[in-house]
């Protein structure tokens, strides 16, 4: 199932790409790219996700979709903050790492979230540990309390991530 799925979307999204190029689908087009998302599905389907049944959720979706716009938000924020600190005459910065707990179990959820907050500047994402634990560095360390900096660094990114994933 996990290679079938696979092989559809890689289908899909071949589709999408070749589509505007031409000005019709051809047929040569339809049968590469079967062809090829068949392969690359067949070699790659198992490592790929570990409950395909999700894919047919459609609010997973919808909560991808609304996860942008939150990113963004908070990748804004972090530039600003990150820039008045680099800018600040004193240079008010304390980084050290800290270890944040996140609830999120599935593999592509804690990617996510790992990658989130590493795109954010100002944090990184150093390791994911197996017990649920992620070490970040962070810029400003404004604590070292594991629950009060769980709540300031993977929260606001944890709740949509949840809905997305498990």
């Amino acid at each position: 199932m996990k290679k079938g799925i696979l092989g559809i979307l890689l289908f899909i999204a071949w589709i999408f790409l070749t589509w505007p190029f031409k000005y019709g689908i051809d047929w040569q087009v339809i049968l590469a790219g079967i062809l090829i998302s068949i392969l690359v599905g067949m070699i790659f389907g198992e490592g790929f996700t570990e409950s395909p049944h999700k894919f047919f959720d459609i609010k997973r979706y919808l909560w991808a979709i609304g996860y942008i716009p939150v990113l963004i938000f908070w990748c804004i924020v972090a530039n600003f903050d990150v820039a008045y600190r680099v800018l600040h005459p004193n240079l008010p910065i304390r980084p050290g790492i800290v270890k944040v707990k996140t609830r999120l179990k599935n593999k592509s959820a804690l990617t996510l979230l790992a990658n989130s907050i590493t795109l954010t500047p100002g944090t990184m994402s150093v390791e994911i540990d197996p017990d649920g634990f992620l070490y970040i560095h962070w810029i400003n360390v404004k604590t070292d309390d594991i629950e009060k900096a769980t709540e300031i660094i993977v929260r606001k990114f944890e709740k949509i991530i949840e809905r997305i994933f498990e």
